[in-house]
This record gives C-alpha cells, sequence and structure tokens, in this order.
C-alpha cells in the first residue's frame, strides 16, 4: 500500500463463489490439513449486495488483488515454516483455513463459528497423541480481520473459547483494552499514534481549520472521536464531523443523498484540510464524488486508504487535490514477490483456483510490461508483474510477521529443539504479548498545486485572528495593549515588567524621563531661563529707584523679597527636568509652595498698605490699621505654609518613583503625602483667592499705577492655570506628566512677574513724570473731585 507507486487497483466482479464455496456457510474458504491449524479472516472481496441473490447466495462482490495476494502470504509463511530447514517445529505440520469475509461483519462471525466448532474444551486440551487424537485439526488460533470493526465482532467470539487473534491490520484504539478483549492481539499500531501523526502534520502546516469525516463504525467512529479529543486541546477549530451510515459503502440511493450532503458541506467549508477515517470502500465513493465536483482540496488519509491504489490511480483523481497519509513502517515478506512471479509455483489453493478462474495470465510473461496500462478494464489478461506490484508492504508484512509468532509461540510452549517438539505439554491459546516495532511514516500522493481555503485573514504584525462571524473564521483585531504578534495572527503578553510589546517584537522597556533634548523642554528651559534674568534685572531697577514712590507703592522693600520668592520659583522648576532624584523631588513642589506663599504674602501686604493709604472711610481705617504690620502679615502668612512643608519633607517627602505603563518605564516624583501636598496647594489657592479678592476691592480706590487692577489679573491667572492643570495631571499618561506641573508654576510665576511688576518698570525707564509724589497727590485729587468729594487743597 504504497500511495506513490504507479500502479491501478484492479476490480472484478465475480457473480458468486462457484464450486469452492464452503457447503454450510457459502463462503470461500481454503483449506490445508496439519497438526495445528491456524484460521484465517479476509476480505478478498471488500462489498457485497445484499438486495441479490443468487441460489441463496450473495453476489456482486468487489475483488481486491491486495487482500488476495495477503492470502496468499499466509498460506506462502504457513508452507515456509513447514519446509524450513532446519525445522522451526519438528514433527509438527502446521495447517490453516482461511475464509473470505467479504469485510461483513455477519460473514465474519460466521466463519469464526466454523473455524471453533467441536472446539474442544480449553481445560482438557492435552496433546498426547496428535496422530490418533486430532483426527480432525482444531483451529488454535485466527489471523484477521482486516477491518476494525469486524475484529472486534470476531474478539468477542474467539474470547469465549480463549482462542488467540491477531490482526495484522485493525487499529482501533478500543481493542486495546485488554479487559474487553483478552485474547487479541496485533502486529500493527493502534490509531492512537496515527491520530496523534495527524494531529502533528495540521499542526506542522500551520492549519487552523480542518473538517473530519468518519464512518458509524469501531474505526472510523473512534478514530474521529480520538482526532476531535486532540484538536480540542490543540485549539484547532473543527468545522464539522460528518459520520457516515453503516452502508454507505453499498452505493445505494441512500448513500448517493448523503453524499450529495457531503459534497455540499465541503464545498461551503473553509476547512484547510479534510481528514477522511474509514475504510476504502467508503473513500472511493467519496473520492468519485470529489473528482466528479473538481473539489480540489487537501485531504489527509488514515492508513485505512492512503496507501490504497484503488484511489491513488482513479482518472482524475489530481481534481480531487493533495492527499497525505498515513502508514506504519513497511517492509518486504521475503521471497514472495518471485513467488507470485513465478505464478505461484507450488501447491494450489482455493483462493487461487478462483483468482485464476476469473483471471486470464498474459501469454507473453517474458515481454516487460508497463503496469500502469495494465487495467482489466481494458485488457483481455493479467501480467504478473503487475500482480506482483499490488502487494500491500504494510498489511502483508504484518500478515507474515503474524504467521511468525505464532510459530515461535508454538515452539516456546511446546519446548521444541531441532529434532522433536514436547507433545504432552499443554498447549494455553494466550500466546505472549506481540513486541512489533512500527513507525508511523507519512506519504503523499497526488502532488498539486491545492487552492487556499483558510477564511481567516493573513495579519500584519500587531494583529490577532479572531472568530467574529462564520464558524472558524477569523478577522484581524489589533492586540491589546502589553501584548506583540509578530504576524502569525497570535497575540503574546510578556508578564516581564521591565519588557515591552511592540507590534511584532518583545523588547526592554525604555525608562523615560524629561530629558533636556526634549523639544518642550527646550521651550521651557528658555522660559526659566528668562524668567530669572528679567526677575534680575527687576531687581537692579528696583534697587536703582527703591526710593521713589513707585517702588514704595508696590510695597517698598517687600517688593524685593517678592522678588527673591520669585526668582526662586523660577530656579525650582529646573528641577522637574532630568532623571529624578530624591534631592530634586523634594526640592520640587515644597520648596515651590514655600517660595511662592511667600510672594503672595507681600502682595498681600501691599495691598493692605494701598487700602489703608487710600481709602477714607474712617471705620475701615481703623480696623485696617492694625493689620497694616508687613513684616508679621508675611511672616504669619508664609509662617503657616512653612508649617505644612516642613512636616512634609520630614515625615512623607517626595521621592522618585517607576510608573511602569505598557511601552515604557516612566521615572517621576512622587508625592509622598498626598494629604499634605494638597494641604500645600489648596493653601497657595486660598491666599491666591483672598488677594484677588482684595484686589478687587481696591479697584475702586484711586491708585495710579493700577496695583488693584494688576493683582486682580495676576491672581486670576494664577488661579485658573491650576484649576486647569489639575484635571490635566491626574488624566495625563506619560513622563510629560511632570511636565503639566513645571509649566503650572512658570505661568504662576510669570503672571506675577509680567502682571504685577513689568509695568512698574515701565514707569521707572519712560514714563519718569508719573514717578514723583506730586503726579500721585494730584491723581487722588482728581478722582475725588471727579465724584464729588470735597478735598481741601494745600
Amino acid at each position: 500500500m504504497n500511495g506513490l507507486r504507479s500502479h491501478v487497483n484492479l476490480q472484478r466482479y465475480c457473480h458468486g463463489y462457484g464450486s469452492r464455496e464452503d457447503r454450510e456457510t457459502g463462503l470461500l474458504h481454503a483449506y490445508s490439513a496439519g497438526d495445528i491449524i491456524i484460521g484465517g479472516l479476509v476480505p478478498v472481496h471488500t462489498s457485497i449486495n445484499r438486495s441479490t441473490q443468487k441460489n441463496g447466495n450473495f453476489i456482486f462482490c468487489r475483488y481486491n488483488f491486495q487482500t488476495f495476494l495477503q492470502t496468499q502470504v499466509l498460506i506462502y509463511a504457513i508452507r515456509e515454516i513447514n519446509q524450513r530447514t532446519p525445522r522451526v517445529l519438528p514433527n509438527i505440520t502446521l495447517g490453516y483455513d482461511i475464509y473470505d469475509t467479504c469485510g461483513d461483519v455477519s460473514f465474519a462471525i460466521l466463519a469464526t463459528l466454523q473455524l471453533l466448532q467441536n472446539q474442544p474444551n480449553p481445560q482438557s486440551c492435552q496433546l498426547n497423541d496428535i496422530q490418533s487424537t486430532l483426527t480432525e485439526p482444531k483451529t488454535k488460533v485466527v489471523i484477521g480481520e482486516l477491518y476494525s470493526e469486524v475484529s472486534i465482532a470476531v474478539a468477542r467470539v474467539v474470547a469465549l473459547s480463549s482462542v488467540t487473534q491477531i490482526s495484522y491490520a485493525s487499529t482501533s484504539e478500543l481493542l486495546s483494552e485488554k479487559s474487553k478483549f483478552p485474547t487479541f492481539l496485533r502486529t500493527t499500531t493502534s490509531d492512537k499514534f496515527q491520530t496523534k501523526a495527524i494531529a502533528e502534520l495540521v499542526k506542522l502546516f500551520h492549519w487552523k481549520t480542518v473538517a473530519i469525516i468518519g464512518s458509524n463504525d469501531e474505526y472510523g467512529k473512534y478514530g474521529s472521536d480520538s482526532l476531535t479529543v486532540i484538536f480540542n486541546e490543540e485549539l484547532i477549530c473543527i468545522e464539522f464531523v460528518d459520520i457516515l451510515p453503516g452502508d454507505f459503502s453499498q452505493n445505494n440511493s441512500e448513500t448517493h443523498t448523503r453524499l450529495d450532503m457531503l459534497v455540499k458541506k465541503i464545498n461551503e467549508s473553509t476547512a484547510e484540510a479534510i481528514i477522511m477515517f474509514t475504510k476504502n470502500a467508503n473513500v472511493h465513493i467519496v473520492m468519485e464524488a470529489a473528482i466528479k465536483y473538481n473539489l480540489n482540496r487537501t485531504w489527509i488519509a488514515s492508513d485505512s486508504w492512503s496507501t490504497s491504489t484503488e484511489v491513488s490511480k482513479m482518472p482524475g483523481i489530481g481534481l480531487a487535490g493533495q492527499v497525505f497519509g498515513f502508514m506504519s513502517k513497511t517492509n518486504e515478506v521475503p521471497g514472495f514477490k518471485d513467488y507470485i512471479k513465478s505464478w505461484f509455483n507450488g501447491p494450489t489453493n482455493a483462493f487461487l483456483d478462483d483468482f485464476k478462474a476469473c483471471n486470464k495470465l498474459c501469454s507473453n510473461q517474458a515481454e516487460k510490461m508497463n503496469c500502469a496500462n495494465c487495467q482489466m478494464e481494458r485488457e483481455k489478461c493479467l501480467h504478473t508483474n503487475c500482480l506482483a506490484a499490488y502487494i500491500d508492504p504494510g498489511d502483508s508484512y504484518n500478515a507474515y510477521v503474524a504467521v511468525q509468532v505464532i510459530a515461535e509461540g508454538l515452539r516456546s510452549l511446546l519446548r521444541c529443539d531441532s529434532q522433536r517438539c514436547e507433545r504432552h505439554v499443554f498447549i494455553i491459546y494466550l500466546f505472549p504479548t506481540i513486541i512489533y516495532n512500527h513507525q508511523v511514516v507519512l506519504i503523499q500522493f497526488n502532488p498539486f498545486k491545492v487552492t487556499i481555503y483558510n477564511c481567516s485573514n493573513a495579519c500584519k504584525p500587531g494583529y490577532e485572528l479572531k472568530e467574529k462571524g462564520k464558524k472558524c473564521c477569523k478577522d484581524c483585531v489589533p492586540c491589546v495593549d502589553g501584548d506583540y504578534s509578530p504576524g502569525n495572527g497570535e497575540c503574546f503578553r510578556f508578564l516581564q515588567v521591565n519588557r515591552k510589546a511592540v507590534l511584532d517584537k518583545c523588547l526592554e522597556k525604555t525608562k523615560e524621563f524629561l530629558t533636556w533634548s526634549d523639544p518642550l523642554i527646550i521651550i521651557l528651559t528658555f522660559l526659566e531661563a528668562f524668567g530669572i534674568i528679567v526677575t534680575m534685572v527687576f531687581a537692579v531697577l528696583f534697587m536703582i529707584y527703591r526710593s521713589t514712590p513707585i517702588v514704595k507703592a508696590v510695597g517698598g522693600y517687600l517688593c524685593f523679597l517678592e522678588l527673591i520668592s520669585l526668582l526662586a520659583c523660577f530656579c525650582l522648576a529646573f528641577t522637574f527636568t532630568g532623571r529624578p532624584t530624591n534631592a530634586s523631588c523634594m526640592a520640587g513642589l515644597p520648596l515651590f509652595g514655600i517660595a511662592f506663599s511667600l510672594c503672595i504674602s507681600c502682595i498681600l501686604a501691599n495691598l493692605l498698605q494701598i487700602l489703608l493709604g487710600v481709602s477714607f472711610n474712617l471705620k475701615i481705617k481703623s480696623w485696617m490699621k492694625k493689620l497694616n504690620q508687613p513684616v508679621a502679615v508675611v511672616t504669619v502668612v508664609s509662617g503657616i505654609q512653612l508649617a505644612l512643608c516642613v512636616p512634609w519633607l520630614y515625615y512623607h517627602p517626595p521621592f522618585p518613583e517607576e510608573n511602569i505603563l505598557s511601552m515604557s518605564i516612566v521615572l517621576h516624583c512622587h508625592k509622598g503625602s498626598k494629604e499634605l501636598f494638597i494641604a500645600m496647594l489648596g493653601y497657595n489657592a486660598f491666599l491666591g483667592l483672598i488677594c484677588f479678592l482684595f484686589a478687587f476691592k481696591g479697584k475702586q480706590l484711586p491708585d495710579l499705577y493700577k496695583n488693584a487692577t494688576l493683582i486682580t489679573v495676576s491672581m486670576l491667572v494664577f488661579l485658573i492655570i491650576w484649576i486647569l492643570s489639575i484635571p490635566i495631571y491626574i488624566n495625563l499618561v506619560g513622563k510629560y506628566k511632570q511636565a503639566v506641573e513645571c509649566i503650572a508654576i512658570l505661568i504662576s510665576s510669570y503672571s506675577i512677574l509680567v502682571g504685577h511688576l513689568a509695568p512698574k518698570c515701565y514707569i521707572m525707564l519712560f514714563r519718569k513724570e508719573m514717578n514723583n509724589v506730586t503726579a500721585i497727590t494730584e491723581y487722588i485729587r482728581n478722582h475725588y473731585e471727579n465724584n464729588s468729594v470735597a478735598v481741601l487743597k494745600p
């Protein structure tokens, strides 16, 4: 059974069995007398028509040359043992009684009962005198059958008499259960290994979708079930499992109906491979339809038909598609091919006589013949070279081995030497377990290019296949965050926190922080440096004009403290750039909170001075005069912030932390105590709100330099920027989270520098006429006169 051989299977239809059939059973069988009889069950005819009978016999059996040759292998092996020198079984001759079962369970049981008739009690099977006691030899072991479902039925019958059954081709895993089949042995592998090999083939070609066609018998049913379990474990999608009825091979009207349904299912299928785990007769019918409808699919053959020349050489088999198959490791029966080419030179037998009656031998045997042209439907004779080509190297050799095992077992049990065997020894019917090394071999025939039926898309890196519509059909969807795909349709996740997924590969996660080369940081650095320079320039101007009214109007010496705090804020903005350290984290927000509260406290003290200086409301002036203590105001207001930040820095200071994201590790400063951080930020906001209210109230007072108005704008910008930055900071993920804090500090500092102090510097340099006491007095007089308030002139 080699799928690559270039020979065709010859089929003949013999109407009935003729005179060589058993008179009691009507079955064709061959018999040869001997001291010990070996029974045989072989399906020489592989199908029957139960609808028509002739003289009480079923007719139209399909003749199979391969199984016919298997009967001759058994006879050849038994004759070889009897004639071998030195003798394997001295003074004992092996005989045979081989029946044609037609591959039918009822016929096989009938033949088995015929083999076991007059079977003595297993407890009284002593061979004291074979010549006299066994005038009619009894069957001691049965070889066969080919099909698993037939072997299972036979095994249950022969087990009742403890007769050993050795199958050379039945592979069903069910037969391995010794509790159910204690006398069954085999010289072939079970389907357990074959199904695993089929699954490995599917994985080898990365097929994700398969279909299974089985049959309602022990071989097809258990094979299909085993494949289903394996594919489910391997996450291979099974689009459908179709179990053919037991009478499918009868090829009747019901078969045609079921076949049409199967063809339709295959046409609509998107399976990348179709596995047919059923006997050869069923496969032949399905393949005829596959050729007829040009299905062009990828098929996986079980060992029952993987090497069948009946299938491999069907006309137009290429239209069916590409076929992969599995078979056990094969070997040749020594000398058997020469025996066939000699036209079975030796004693005849019933099977051989029946074969010769149905087939005419070509007269020109010496001429070398191309066996590919030797088809019985076209040729009127058969060339022996062609017949030899039909030797199944798997099953035939396994049948040969079965006979050899029986001979060796008898030799051991009868304690045979080179001269004789001890006949008084009891023969037990259970032979030792046969240990026979097999390998599953992959074969292939019809290497045609096959259409790819995978309905799933080929995904690019970063995408995976997921089932969305039709069963086993998948679409490409992006991998979830943190997963990667190399482009094979699967997403993978790495559990290591220091690794990241980038589309098609997994890389070490990079540690990210605000670097000096970042474009945003370059802009912020420029603004920080510019703020420091401007602050220092303003300090120089205020020092030069420290005795002028405008400097006194902004708080006098308090303006220098205000400028120092702003300078500190600009400098602290640098701590948010670069790799976070303990020092940079502690210096950032806590010191900014202290510095900025000092700046606001100076502005608040200045506002109190303005309100007191230009207000003529005596009631207000009396209690505000008590508050007009700039040093005390600055000390108390900034002292409260200091009292919040010192415990923060001492007990729960900010510290560097790694925030592990899906694509990177962000280095940032953890706030330490969130409560104290919120308290610091809330206190500065409260001070800004107080300044805003005081400044808004002071807008109604005469103020030549518009201090109240400018402070109102500055505090409004400060409050708005921090209100906006908080939700942005919370929702933002990544290294730029720290930049939000830096931007808020810069805008807050610039709002005071530009809004409050810059106009004063402008007046110092470009509007000097406004920088004197007379201008201030005149402005106040005009303000009240315009409001119809009497003012005394000096």
